[in-house]
């Protein structure tokens, strides 16, 4: 929480922030005290509760250093621009924000308020935080890319891993047939919803599984390298790890992408989660001052569900959330 003396205006002159000094190294994270940034147009300051990290993210802002990690929040708004109707300051508010802009570890942030959605009222921050860029990724790979329609196919490897956990749910809230793969996991995929699992490590996928329509590829490498033996002509595979080999897409419609913010598809997610048809998996949170051990955990194998580091009040206690560590 902060602890500087607050304003008139209920915010304090300056935030603790984690910030990254040298690009991809978990060593030149710091623990710095900032000036909180003044709203501008179309924006809201969001006083953060949570922020849930990503693996290779200290790699990305190398042009902007010092640059505060972290893309994914929940948590409250602080203050907004003057023009901004649709949200109130003390709205409880979750956001997947732009990656050209410092992200989220931080006591506040900046966010264009079109990416602002109200988070799911079922959920803590913590969990919450942990939902919008895995979920937003599978949503956009699997029906605005994929084009996945009821009664179809779909083969999604990495089924329980961080985005393959939110596809596999939502291909079956799609009414698709799911089959799963992950490296022994298989319980963890059918608790998921799967109506098949397959361990990697045990069998060779391609041998073990009929023709499916859609490949969904969160892994990379061979096993997207093998996948389209499983696809027959005209069918997709969409990879959220790496571009597809060109030998691929010369017989099946190929893809790759990265995630952009939404706050429709965010509203939609806040939806199923209230209705209990998503859920998110929090493998840890760490406290924001803890934000080295915490992306260390996050290159960590064998993790299950998203890092998440808590800043602010949270009522994850309550809710019966995971223990900050």
């Amino acid at each position: 929480m902060p602890d500087e003396e607050e304003n008139k205006a209920g915010v304090p002159e300056t935030m603790r922030a984690i910030r990254l000094h040298a690009p991809g190294t978990v060593a030149a994270l710091g623990f710095d005290r900032i000036e909180i940034p003044r709203v501008g147009a179309g924006q809201a300051l969001v006083r953060v509760h949570a922020a849930a990290i990503t693996r290779d993210e200290l790699e990305w802002p190398v042009d902007r250093l010092p640059a505060i990690p972290s893309y994914e929040l929940s948590g409250t708004i602080a203050a907004l621009a003057p023009e901004v109707s649709e949200l109130a300051v003390g709205d409880s508010v979750w956001s997947l924000t732009g990656f050209d802009r410092d992200g989220a570890a931080a006591e506040y942030t900046l966010v264009p308020v079109p990416f602002l959605a109200p988070k799911p009222s079922t959920l803590g921050h913590v969990e919450s935080a942990a939902i919008p860029l895995a979920g937003l990724t599978a949503w956009q790979r699997l029906f605005e890319h994929g084009r996945l329609r009821e009664g179809e196919r779909v083969l999604i490897h990495g089924a329980a891993g961080g985005v393959g956990q939110f596809a596999t749910q939502l291909a079956r809230w799609r009414g698709a047939y799911v089959i799963g793969t992950s490296s022994g996991a298989a319980e963890d995929v059918l608790a998921l919803g799967a109506n098949e699992a397959v361990d990697r490590a045990a069998v060779r996928f391609e041998e073990a599984v009929a023709a499916v329509d859609l490949v969904f590829d969160t892994v990379g490498g061979e096993v997207l390298a093998r996948s389209p033996r499983l696809l027959r002509e005209g069918t997709r595979i969409v990879s959220v790890a790496e571009e597809p080999p060109a030998t691929v897409s010369e017989r099946v419609e190929a893809s790759y992408f990265v995630v952009e913010p939404s706050r429709d598809q965010l509203l939609e997610l806040a939806r199923l989660v209230d209705a209990g048809t998503v859920r998110p998996l929090v493998d840890s949170v760490f406290p924001l001052a803890e934000a080295r051990a915490a992306f260390e955990r996050v290159r960590t194998p064998g993790k299950r569900g998203k890092v998440v580091l808590q800043v602010g009040d949270d009522e994850a206690e309550a809710r019966g959330e995971p223990d900050v560590r």
